[in-house]
């Protein structure tokens, strides 16, 4: 019998998806994979994980299901699927009793929003199982190299059960509370991520249009209180033009839509950020697989 810890993944063909699956299955986890663009998804296999066709075949028999999808709308069908209550992903087995998925956890870790994340909570009661909701903070680099952090929320009793899918995805966990905690940090956080993105591309965009020199800002900064690492890494690729994704730039604006609506939903007034969002939309537009950083080019079309 295989004692190992069994994980299905679904959405192991994405960019956080591919690296996370990868690093469960280098640190000794059984992964079962499926993508709905199959493809994406077969490099798992030099890993040792196996491909699954459906999600309803990846979560049979596993101990934890594994959502990592880019919104709430696939999340939901995705895990309906796996359950097997059908959904629009390709498996035929519909309306099914749930047999041999029923039982396993589900560990939610995509960036889906309040909205999203009380819906999978509303789908989780319903089919009796456990909810962890765990998005991340951390991008293409951070999941290749198993540097995440993970902003967990759920039942204390589950810990045992997702911790060593954390540690091998993770540099570090918080425990935020009940699920829905952790949407609520991923939240909190992401607003200063993409104004911080949003506030170094117009920055930028302003000392070349004023003749200065990026470069001479990022040495007046160093060592100070306002010298940000992340600032740099976004900088420089806006300086070297270099929009190769390690967070696209579509991502980015459908998060900060969702930040915006959790301010509507709580009577919070971000006047700041709302112009953020429609920034990061009209640049989505035309630059939407890019990186967040090709934000910049909104501001500065001809640079």
């Amino acid at each position: 019998m295989n004692d190992r810890q069994t994980v299905a993944v679904l959405g192991a063909g994405s960019t956080m998806g591919q690296a996370m699956a990868r690093n469960l299955a280098r640190a000794g986890l059984c992964v079962r994979a499926w993508n709905r663009t199959a493809e994406k998804a077969r490099p798992l296999e030099d890993d040792g994980a196996e491909l699954c066709a459906t999600p309803r075949e990846a979560a049979e028999g596993a101990d934890v299901i594994l959502t990592m999808l880019a919104d709430a709308d696939a999340v939901i069908d995705a895990i309906e699927a796996a359950l097997g209550d059908g959904g629009g992903d390709g498996d035929g087995d519909r309306g099914g009793d749930g047999a041999g998925a029923v039982d396993a956890l589900w560990l939610q870790m995509s960036t889906i929003g309040e909205v999203g994340t009380e819906r999978c909570v509303e789908l989780a009661e319903a089919h009796g199982i456990t909810l962890i909701d765990a998005p991340v903070l951390g991008t293409k680099q951070p999941a290749e190299e198993g540097k995440l952090v993970v902003l967990a929320s759920g039942p204390s009793d589950a810990k045992p059960i997702v911790e060593p899918i954390f540690d091998a995805v993770g540099q570090k966990t918080i425990w935020a509370g009940e699920a829905g905690s952790g949407t609520r940090l991923k939240i909190t956080t992401n607003t200063w991520v993409l104004a911080v993105v949003e506030a170094g591309a117009e920055m930028i965009a302003l000392a070349e249009g004023l003749g200065v020199e990026p470069g001479l800002f990022f040495e007046a900064i160093e060592g100070g209180p306002l010298d940000l690492p992340y600032l740099r890494l976004k900088g420089k690729a806006i300086v070297e033009r270099n929009f190769e994704p390690s967070f696209r730039l579509a991502l980015a604006a459908k998060d900060a839509r969702l930040i915006e609506e959790s301010a509507q939903r709580h009577g919070v007034d971000v006047p700041l950020f709302s112009t953020i969002r429609r920034r990061l939309a009209e640049g989505a537009t035309d630059h939407g697989d890019e990186d967040l950083s090709a934000t910049y080019l909104t501001s500065a079309p001809g640079a």
